[in-house]
């Protein structure tokens, strides 16, 4: 009999493959300029985010034999550990979630590269989840601290990353359509590809937008500040001051649809958490599971989270909701971790939703789970998030490890990491948001 974690290791590498840059950049790259339209002379490439390091290496090789007369040029930024080789393009290692001093400096580069193409450029941006905060290049009067104290206030309220993003394309001189807008004033054209790490997959939402229209406005960008009352005693005035300006019209919105009317820009999103799903989904069939599929968009705080899917299965292990067993329940998306004053905590959302629902399904000890960031980083640790078998929570047992006392302080991490079972990848070098599978074996009853 194959063990639990054997499976459950095997479908988290199904979901890492189908959103590998260097399986996915060259099929779409075939499809946006198919035989006969190749990039001839300047190419400019930039782009940001924990992927988009490998989106650049899985592009120059493509360019190479596919592309003779395209001259190739740009700078991407990634997360630091994220780097990728390249031979033309510049990869700048930055801070993330939280922005440094080398993020802004590589975002001025290539806004300076950006702000010398001429009409016929091609501008190919390689996008990927954490560029919004490796794209800092704050709008004028807005200091690269004032952006990490807005950053880490908005971290510490517990916001999602999407309002988190609003804020952020609204003090952002690259974000919310920016950089699109520079290279069409020069004439070029833009062609973005697209990681997706956030739920719904708009292309105004993936590292918030660089080369997309945003829906989002100053007001909404203010209200979520007044949402997680966070006044001037948190945010630095200039950001409060740019944010005011934006409200009476006296700087720019963010680019919007009736801006890119007839304009050559097309954005490409080549991976998302849902396809990452479909693929664990066939790999756990190949074990003799039926894989039930909850949605790519689950959001929420990650213990409360856990908690409806620890519902979910005890639903269907007593009344077979989806047939009979055994069943694998497997979800995405990205939930949140709010901490109370006072406790740091040690983990991240995916670690945290797994010691949430291995305490809340002690009746049901055969069911195994595995819950983990596809970037291989989940919060402040250095794993990729963990999971647990029968055989995971009997050590727990004979070590006298209370689930409860653990979630309580936050520490999702030393639980886990005392067992054994933390799920430990370093750098994917991709990322599709969370990825989260409960298998049901077929002696699930409650006990």
């Amino acid at each position: 009999m194959i063990d639990s974690n054997e499976i459950l290791q095997k479908a988290f590498q199904a979901a890492l493959v189908v959103a590998d840059p260097k399986h996915i950049v060259p099929e779409y790259l075939a499809r946006i300029f198919p035989k006969g339209s190749e990039p001839k002379g300047r190419c400019l490439v930039v782009g940001a985010g924990k992927a988009s390091a490998a989106m650049a290496s899985a592009l120059e090789s493509y360019a190479t034999k596919h592309w003779p007369d395209a001259k190739l040029e740009g700078i991407v930024l990634t997360r630091y550990g994220h780097a990728s080789p390249t031979n033309h393009i510049a990869i700048v290692e930055a801070g993330h979630p939280v922005p440094d001093q080398a993020g802004m400096n590589g975002a001025i580069e290539m806004m300076r590269l950006v702000n010398q193409m001429n009409p016929g450029d091609i501008l190919i941006a390689l996008v990927s989840g954490g560029g919004s905060s490796l794209l800092t290049l704050p709008q004028a009067g807005i200091s690269i601290d004032d952006m990490r104290q807005t950053t880490e206030a908005l971290l510490r309220s517990g916001a999602p990353i999407e309002e988190m993003n609003i804020v952020r394309k609204h003090l952002s001189a690259i974000l919310g359509g920016n950089l699109a807008r520079a290279a069409l004033a020069r004439g070029a054209q833009v062609e973005a590809l697209l990681i997706s790490d956030v739920t719904g997959d708009l292309p105004a939402d993936i590292a918030s937008g660089p080369c997309a229209a945003d829906y989002s406005t100053y007001e909404n960008a203010r209200d979520i500040l007044t949402k997680y009352r966070l006044g001037s005693d948190q945010i630095p005035a200039s950001v409060l001051h740019h944010l005011e300006k934006g409200l009476q019209g006296a700087i720019p919105e963010t680019l919007k649809d009736a801006d890119l009317v007839n304009q050559p820009v097309r954005n490409h999103v080549i991976a998302t958490a849902h396809r990452s799903l479909e693929s664990a989904a066939k790999c756990v069939r190949d074990f003799g599971y039926t894989p039930i599929i909850l949605g790519d968009t689950i959001t929420g705080e990650a213990k409360d989270v856990a908690l409806v899917h620890a519902g979910l299965a005890r639903e269907a292990i007593t009344h077979h909701q989806w047939g009979a067993l055994p069943i694998a329940l497997i979800s995405g998306g990205e939930c949140t971790v709010t901490l109370p004053a006072g406790v740091k905590g040690r983990g991240g959302r995916c670690s945290e939703f797994l010691l949430s629902l291995f305490a809340a399904t002690n009746d049901l000890p055969q069911i195994a789970a595995l819950a983990a960031d596809t970037d291989g980083i989940d919060g402040s640790e250095k794993n990729a998030g963990a999971w647990f078998t029968s055989k995971t929570r009997q050590q727990a047992r004979e070590q006298d490890m209370r689930a409860g006392l653990y979630l309580a302080a936050h520490d999702c991490y030393g639980f886990f990491s005392e067992l054994g079972a933390l799920v430990e990848t370093g750098p994917t070098l991709t990322n599709v948001n969370d990825f989260r599978i409960i298998l049901l074996p077929a002696d699930s009853g409650a006990k």
